[in-house]
């Protein structure tokens, strides 16, 4: 490590410029700046794409710059890969993508850099759980079994035990990238409250997120990147001046115009579905309606979108497709099914994508067997068809559908999956999250997607972990309480106060 020091009325805790990194023919930054004051709070802003991951694995020392310097407390670090010397100069990150290893348990993951060891050096194994769990308790979270493998955690216990591991170390600058996207909001009001601690306590604490309201919440100054470079650094910034920062575009509204009531036939009907945490579902939903599905987190939501995809299995209850009933077992089924079902999940790579494959090869997956012939896939078939929803989705694909779809954004990956299921030409979707962790100006893309879909007589089931946009987005909301539907609004409901409160309780005139 090359160490140069600077004088104190010069110091930032961290700082990057003249940074630039490709991968293969993406040029991820091009001379990037960044700069966070120790004792402040700093949101990095951008679209996916933008390069904000990019910048924050430099930052950090998981990967190496091209060409430019990193400087930590004014010591200017070399161009290693050296992630364990940033730990040492008091720098923590914890990454949008969780490292938590799934087979090892909460306490051995918690532990891992710094395990108990007894005298000889060897791991005392006995006391990683009462470690842990103080650990734990220390930072407010009793709600988590520190025996259990992080496998069997859900996704917002997953990024909470990696969010501990990271606060646990008390460091000068911790970078969190994205850390709110899985958690719902009594654990956002917990990180939030972990972060103004650090600061108030003089350490720096960068972050991304999409969700513009944290950002205002918490950001003491904001950093916009568009296409790999620094945009601005403000103190004060509204929402729309940012969008506009970070994608060249404005944008009059930020939802589309849901009002026209969907009159079509019957595309789905639930009666009495049960299994998992279900109690005893029933709706239906018509085609080119876009129903919401609202209500606090763990009510059943994801088991009603698994168990009408065929990938749980129904203890109890009857689907109708099209006026056909029907019964799902797998998700083979639920594709099959009459009209045809298809789910798109809120974790694309854990659930939806096989990130090593191309593009064309993830958007194609689904659908093999129509351009293939005595068991070989007609290649230019399937380039034409991925072609045109590329183009229409806007999939930033770069020079080649034959790139790793690893290589994508997380807002030009979530794309990718819903072009799977669009090629399949099922009329029925069920969209869980799907804007969960992708950009303003990707969101906006996703939400103009769902209302055209509807518009073309889709019927789609809709669940987000941010309930403004299943008031303004839905023609109708069901809202789940204890596996059951508690409440049913008219829409678009606009306040997502109304369904927030009939989560809670039924209210007059819910």
């Amino acid at each position: 490590m090359v160490l140069t020091e600077k004088s104190e009325m010069q110091v930032m805790a961290i700082e990057a410029s003249g940074v630039d990194r490709a991968f293969g023919g993406v040029q991820a930054l091009r001379g990037a700046s960044f700069a966070a004051r120790p004792a402040e709070i700093h949101a990095l802003a951008g679209e996916n794409g933008a390069g904000k991951s990019t910048l924050i694995k430099v930052l950090c020392g998981v990967i190496t710059a091209d060409r430019g310097k990193v400087e930590i407390f004014g010591q200017q670090v070399r161009r290693v890969v050296e992630p364990a010397a940033r730990r040492g100069l008091g720098v923590a990150t914890a990454f949008q993508e969780l490292s938590l290893i799934p087979d090892l348990t909460v306490a051995e993951n918690l532990l891992l850099h710094s395990p108990p060891r007894g005298r000889l050096g060897l791991v005392r194994r006995g006391r990683l759980v009462p470690e842990a769990e103080a650990i734990l308790h220390r930072y407010g979270v009793d709600y988590i079994d520190s025996r259990l493998t992080a496998a069997e955690l859900s996704v917002a216990h997953r990024q909470v035990v990696e969010l501990v591991r990271v606060l646990a170390t008390e460091p000068r600058v911790l970078i969190l990238d994205e850390p709110t996207a899985a958690l719902p909001d009594k654990q956002v009001e917990w990180l939030s409250g972990h972060m103004r601690r650090l600061r108030d306590a003089g350490t720096c604490v960068i972050f991304t997120s999409h969700r513009w309201r944290e950002i205002e919440a918490l950001a003491d100054r904001v950093t916009v990147m568009r296409n790999g470079t620094h945009v601005a650094t403000r103190e004060n910034l509204s929402e729309a001046e940012a969008v506009t920062l970070m994608s060249g575009r404005t944008f009059e509204g930020t939802y589309p115009d849901v009002t026209t009531i969907a009159t079509g036939e019957t595309a789905l009907r639930v009666s009495d579905l049960r299994g998992g945490r279900l109690q005893g579902v029933s709706f239906s939903m018509r085609q080119g309606e876009i129903l919401g599905v609202g209500g606090l987190a763990g009510q059943g939501q994801r088991d009603l979108f698994l168990t009408l995809f065929g990938a749980q299995r129904a203890a109890a209850g009857n689907l109708e497709v099209g006026g056909f009933p029907v019964t799902l077992r797998r998700p083979r089924d639920a594709i099959r099914a009459g009209l045809g079902i298809a789910y798109v999940p809120e974790d694309r790579k854990a659930e939806g994508l096989f990130l090593p494959l191309s593009i064309r090869d993830n958007i194609a997956l689904a659908t093999l067997a129509r351009r293939s012939s005595g068991g070989l896939v007609s290649r230019g078939r399937e380039a034409q068809a991925v072609a045109s929803l590329v183009g229409q989705l806007r999939i930033g694909a770069g020079r080649s559908t034959s790139q790793a779809v690893g290589n994508l954004s997380g807002g030009n990956q979530q794309k990718v999956l819903m072009a799977r299921w669009l090629l399949t030409d099922a009329q029925v979707l069920l969209l869980f999250d799907v804007t969960r962790g992708v950009d303003a100006a990707t969101k906006r893309d996703i939400f103009d997607l769902i209302a055209q879909l509807a518009a073309q007589g889709k019927a789609i089931l809709f669940y987000s972990s941010e309930t403004e946009e299943i008031a303004h987005l839905c023609h109708r909301v069901l809202v789940l309480r204890e596996g059951r539907v508690a409440v049913e609004l008219d829409g678009p409901v606009r306040d997502a106060e109304r369904i927030v409160a009939a989560s809670l309780k039924e209210v007059p005139g819910a």
